[in-house]
């Protein structure tokens, strides 16, 4: 998602982009592809605005996340994490977590939309979903061996 566009959904919710959050913003779009916890982008954004806090952080974060600015989601350690959203508002990827060294994978591709398609035939109406596939990477599968 590009500045033009947050700044667009800012502006329709009838929110400024104070410092605060730009600097959020910042932390987010330098960490793309990343899951960041509130605890990681508190640090980095107080490198750009020294007298952030952390209730600004958690309170940013949800509000852009409400925007759907940010996704938002959540792994085993049961914190959110939070991550840019595509452009176009689908969130079309899964994500791949070894157990032993925390590294996340994302997968593009959509492996769900025959599964929804179903549940919809079914009558059902499918707002969301997420798939987790919990497996040793590479490196770790090597230290096991």
């Amino acid at each position: 998602m590009d500045d033009i566009m947050i700044q667009k959904r800012l502006e329709k919710a009838n929110y400024k982009l104070t410092p605060q959050r730009e600097a959020v913003l910042q932390v987010m779009q330098n960490n793309k592809g990343q899951h960041l916890a509130a605890e990681e982008v508190f640090i980095e954004a107080r490198k750009m605005v020294p007298n952030i806090g952390i209730a600004t952080v958690y309170r940013t974060l949800e509000l852009l996340s409400n925007l759907d600015i940010l996704y938002k989601t959540t792994f085993d350690e049961g914190k959110f994490r939070y991550e840019l959203s595509e452009a176009d508002n689908s969130h079309q990827h899964h994500h791949v977590i070894c157990p032993a060294c925390g590294r996340i994978l994302e997968v593009e591709e959509d492996l769900l939309t025959q599964l929804e398609q179903h549940l919809e035939e079914k009558g059902y109406q499918v707002i969301d979903h997420q798939l987790k596939v919990y497996a040793y990477c590479p490196e770790c599968t090597s230290k096991v061996k």
